[in-house]
């Protein structure tokens, strides 16, 4: 099994931009895609953004496409979430995860990070 490690998170101002990175504790293979969740208090988790890794095919949710970009980090096991034009909508535990299907269901993934806090103040 994989280990994600999730890093980056903060408290930021609205309009500011964040990036998050996730580090694998293996190597991740051509086939596998990594995700980005969020879950707010009180709400159900939220698909955010996938990427597969080899192809660097992406799928990103409405409510985050134009200001968010998923992308493989420099290190071979690292995803980074870059997060532009923060509002304070955005603000939520954000998870990484692993998984094989290029989805935004969080049940088909399979690995998670323990998660790190975005809050965009007004």
């Amino acid at each position: 099994q994989v280990q994600l490690v999730d890093t980056g998170g903060g408290l930021v101002q609205a309009g500011e931009s964040l990036r998050l990175s996730c580090a694998a504790s293996g190597r991740i293979f051509s086939s596998a895609v990594m995700a980005w969740f969020r879950q707010a208090p009180g709400k159900e988790r939220e698909f955010v953004a996938a990427i597969r890794w080899g192809v660097q095919r992406t799928l990103y949710a409405d409510s985050v496409k134009g200001r968010f970009t998923i992308s493989r980090g420099n290190a071979a096991n690292t995803a980074n979430l870059h997060m532009n034009s923060l509002t304070p909508e955005d603000t939520a535990v954000y998870y990484c995860a692993r998984g094989v299907d290029l989805t935004s269901t969080p049940f088909l993934y399979r690995d998670w990070g323990q998660g790190t806090q975005v809050t965009v103040s007004s």
